[in-house]
């Protein structure tokens, strides 16, 4: 059996002493600020689109929505007409 040796008295110190920030350290922390100030600091970092580009990217988006909207309709009507023979 080993015997647990006896933990030195300046170890204790060192570890129950407060931390103390100097000022540098603090001078190199962020400032807090608010939620709001965050936000717009984040968006003057965003690299906006084109209006050409906007209006191009919108056009695809709308063009794949109608066509999507559409195959799925024709398959809910193939479906339903299938049903309809099926069960009549």
């Amino acid at each position: 059996m080993a015997l647990i040796s006896p933990v030195e008295s300046s170890s204790v110190e060192s570890q129950t002493e407060p931390q103390v920030k100097s000022d540098e350290a603090a001078a190199t922390e962020p400032v807090k600020t608010g939620f709001v100030a965050d936000t717009v600091a984040e968006l003057r970092k965003v690299v906006w689109p084109s209006r050409q580009q906007l209006f191009g990217e919108s056009v695809a988006v709308i063009l794949m929505v109608t066509i999507s909207a559409f195959a799925i309709a024709a398959v809910d009507r193939f479906y339903s007409w299938g049903s309809s023979q099926v069960f009549r």
